[in-house]
């Protein structure tokens, strides 16, 4: 296994204090691995391994652990009562019908250090998850990023272009590491990913019962990665194809999909006005991989695809991130973290003057002394315009201190 040491060095800090460690993400990003480490880590450190249990819902061996009552009965019996150094690990829990009255218990119990796994964002929204307010953290997990690719791949930074272009193509689930590197072994794999995300996180859980709409508005999602749209937008989409489609209920399907992690919305911020706004979100997808496994070579606007990558980066390193509205013009991102915030513009080349002027020119519109990025593909250009910097986007996304 490989360590994510991201993940591990954020959540080190938690390991053994009293409260519930929550990891949330899409399905196969690698929280179960990630989970096994931890386990290890704690064996490695004295940890007896009779004080340390493990549940995995995926798994048919903890099939019969169907309700809270069930999980209740099980880890009572199998974690001694009143013992200090207990350590709970429960995989995939929103499986677990009620789940939250069994944590919450456990927690109030002082039975164990608690850890919990789920594949979907409204995880702790229901009424029963107030009964953990103020008694966890989330830890938000993402597939890989391009930094951790070389890492499973075993290459270094000489072999970065040509890894660059399988990671576009492939994305950044852990699983495809196993694999033959093949465009229809990889491609298999991933569509069996998406599958099982739209009808087990999105059908099942949502009770949905028009699924060939479904798949359109997800289709349309893949299709329109990284552009501004709205409900109404989709809607008229659909029924330019002669379907029946409301905006709300388009809105609604665009909910569960992002709560299943398969998309990801990002709001606009009017910069002038200092306010959130409502409407013309983006939604860019939980994984690059997708776009191909999706649409194949169909898909043609690699900024968009670029967009993906470095929204992705974003917030793995923990930014918060929106779309910025300056007047007319549009910022790709504001990425905030703590007292940090950047402006970035992402493009696939700075091809020419016209091209340079309106991705530096936007940001050069914004007075305030906050960094402000340029990123593209292109080799070499110069450092800065004006106090705007310039990147290329795979030097951003191997230098983790910008």
């Amino acid at each position: 296994m490989i360590k994510r040491d991201i993940y591990l060095d954020r959540i080190a800090p938690f390991i053994g204090k009293p409260v519930i460690k929550v990891i949330t993400g899409i399905r196969r990003c690698g929280k179960s691995t990630f989970l096994k480490l931890l386990i290890n880590e704690l064996e490695n450190k004295g940890t007896d391994p009779a004080d340390i249990l493990y549940i995995n819902k995926d798994s048919l061996e903890f099939d019969f652990i169907r309700t809270y009552v069930d999980l209740h009965d099980f880890v009572t019996k199998n974690l001694k009562k009143n013992k200090s150094g207990n350590y709970l690990f429960v995989d995939e829990v929103q499986e677990i019908e009620q789940w939250e009255k069994a944590i919450a218990g456990f927690f109030a119990d002082g039975i164990a250090d608690i850890y919990i796994t789920g594949s979907n964002a409204d995880l702790l929204a229901s009424d029963l998850a107030t009964l953990l307010t103020g008694r966890y953290i989330e830890f938000k997990m993402n597939t890989l990023v391009f930094s951790e690719f070389l890492t499973f791949r075993n290459k270094s930074t000489t072999d970065r272009d040509d890894e660059f272009a399988l990671f576009m193509k492939y994305g950044g689930f852990p699983g495809i590491h196993r694999m033959e590197f093949a465009d229809e072994v990889i491609g298999q794999y991933i569509n069996a990913i998406y599958s099982t995300i739209l009808l087990k996180d999105v059908v099942s859980r949502n009770q949905v019962r028009d699924v060939a709409l479904l798949e359109r508005i997800a289709l349309y999602i893949a299709n329109n990665c990284g552009n501004v749209t709205t409900a109404r937008t989709i809607s008229n989409y659909i029924r330019s194809q002669k379907l029946t489609c409301s905006a709300d209920t388009v809105q609604n399907y665009l909910l569960w999909l992002t709560n299943s992690f398969l998309s990801r919305r990002v709001s606009r911020f009017d910069i002038k006005g200092k306010r959130q706004l409502e409407l013309y979100d983006k939604y860019f997808l939980g994984d690059v991989g997708f776009i191909n496994a999706i649409l194949g070579d169909k898909f043609q606007d690699i900024s968009g695809k670029l967009e993906n990558i470095v929204f992705l980066e974003l917030i793995t390193r923990g930014y918060k991130v929106r779309i910025g509205k300056y007047y007319e013009k549009e910022i790709d991102f504001i990425a905030v973290k703590g007292n940090k915030t950047m402006y970035i513009q992402v493009t696939y080349m700075l091809a020419d003057e016209a091209v340079v002027e309106i991705e530096f020119g936007v940001l050069e519109s914004v007075r305030d002394n906050h960094p402000k990025i340029v990123l593209s593909m292109d080799k070499h250009f110069g450092s800065e315009r004006n106090g705007i910097k310039w990147y290329n986007l795979i030097d951003f996304l191997l230098t983790s201190d910008l």
